[in-house]
């Protein structure tokens, strides 16, 4: 029996071993993608305590404490944060199989440095341990940032947002992390949703363009990507929870923004027409930057009435989407793209892991800009497919029908400060899946190439698809 997770954790066989540990191990991060806090950043907080740094806004650990039966109070409620960390230490011997149970001691282990397993039994001395490591200053949000080699970070940020924290962390030349901002409009895209109108003003406020018409919101994106683009960024992100997509005619899409704005039902033929229109058109202003859109689709949000009342949004009640509407009208949005020739570098994800195949083929149809691999990409495995499974699952996918080398790899796409370590999971999923491919004799052991492949799915691939200098 082996030791419990011990440096051969996950790899299972020789080239799967020495993929990981003389290629893998030690490349730097490029978090393309994440919901980290500029502010926490630029303040470079200091965590009040372990409970605080595991627990704080990540629903994926909320999830598995509620399935376990604990009582609310002591997930997102007002209980301490040592009885919340308590509450989840005596749930963690339970998560056998989650993958939660793997980056929990990730965590603990690259962290803190504690081998431990966390328990109901053990977690009063680690409680003790982790808090009296926090109280240094290396352990503040920075220090956590800087101990896993991460490069760069994109957050995830409003059109209106003033990207203030951001230009605090750019003026500070003792922070060598490139943190940039993303472009993430879905509030002004998604025209049948609650607050539409109220953001609608706000965006007039923040660009000067009053909003009558489709035309109007285009103007006024223009406006906040250049913005966006003046402080760095290069990267937008869209929640595309169903796909749209229509022939534009801009009288109906005008027709839906008037509805919303006068606080009236909207037309879904005409609300089609506008998200429409403006995927388009924002498409067509990424290109002209050299960004990478990001589409992440079919989640289903929300599904909680009385929970997202009393907490809100991504808080824990989202789930996989099945709409089944994906590959159509995905591939008539990119080809509109396409025609105009404005289709950017696009990361297409899907909640739903049976559209691997769909996403993956579909990436196939688009790769026509000579010198550019991988124009557009299958994204890694998301949200509940960041496990063992939608992984492998996704990388082999992506391999029978497309080029696993020139995948541009993993994102943290999280809240948390210590979710680095599942760069070290994602690694370790990738070097075992090619090196059982060597060992079975299914690709010879040329290591050069190996090498190569594998140190570009976890770094070098990324740096050169998004271009940002570092």
């Amino acid at each position: 029996m082996r030791k419990f997770m011990d440096e051969d954790f996950m790899l299972y066989s020789p080239a799967a071993k020495k993929l990981y540990h003389e290629y893998a191990e030690g490349m730097p991060i490029y978090d393309y993608h994440c919901h980290l806090s500029p502010r926490e950043i630029a303040e470079n907080i200091r965590f009040r305590n372990v409970g605080h740094l595991f627990l704080g806004g990540d629903h994926y650990k909320w999830r598995a404490m509620a399935a376990f039966g604990i009582d609310d109070k002591f997930i997102r409620g007002q209980s301490s944060d040592e009885e919340k960390f308590m509450a989840y230490a005596k749930a963690m011997p339970y998560m056998m199989g989650n993958p939660l149970y793997h980056w929990t001691h990730l965590e603990l282990k690259r962290v803190f440095g504690i081998d431990t397993p966390l328990s109901e039994k053990t977690a009063p001395e680690i409680w003790e341990k982790c808090n009296a490591l926090l109280a240094k200053d290396e352990f503040r949000a920075r220090g956590l940032i800087e101990k896993f080699n991460v490069k760069l970070i994109c957050t995830t940020d409003d059109p209106v947002d003033t990207l203030e924290w951001h230009d605090k962390i750019a003026a500070d030349a003792s922070f060598k992390t490139r943190v940039l901002p993303a472009f993430r409009p879905d509030k002004a895209v998604n025209v049948n949703r609650a607050g539409f109108a109220e953001y609608m003003a706000r965006l007039s406020e923040v660009t000067g363009v009053e909003i009558r018409a489709t035309s109007d919101v285009i103007e006024a994106l223009e406006k906040r990507v250049a913005y966006f683009h003046a402080h760095g960024a290069r990267v937008s992100d869209h929640g595309l929870d169903q796909v749209p997509f229509a022939e534009v005619d801009f009288a109906r899409a005008d027709k839906a923004l008037s509805q919303a704005l006068a606080g009236e039902t909207v037309c879904p033929e005409c609300a089609e027409h506008y998200r429409t229109a403006l995927l388009i058109a924002l498409g067509g202003m990424y290109a002209r930057r050299g960004w990478v859109q990001q589409y992440h689709m079919n989640a289903l949000r929300n599904n909680n009435t009385a929970m997202f009342e009393k907490y809100g949004p991504d808080t824990g009640f989202d789930s996989v989407n099945n709409t089944g509407l994906v590959a159509e009208k995905l591939s008539r949005l990119l080809d509109a793209q396409e025609r105009e020739g404005m289709l950017p570098k696009t990361i297409l994800y899907s909640l739903n892991a049976n559209d691997n195949y769909t996403l993956a083929s579909m990436a196939g149809n688009f790769q026509t800009a000579a010198g550019v691999a991988g124009k557009v990409q299958f994204g890694s495995g998301w949200w509940f497919n960041d496990q063992r499974d939608g992984m492998e699952d996704q990388m082999k996918t992506l391999a029978n029908v497309g080029l696993l080398s020139n995948f541009v790899g993993m994102l943290t796409d999280s809240r948390s400060f210590t979710s680095y370590p599942r760069h070290e999971y994602f690694r370790r999923i990738l070097c075992n899946v090619i090196g059982t491919w060597v060992e079975n004799g299914e690709y010879p052991d040329d290591w050069e190439t190996l090498g190569e492949i594998v140190q570009g799915v976890c770094f070098n691939n990324a740096q050169r698809y998004f271009g940002i200098e570092l």
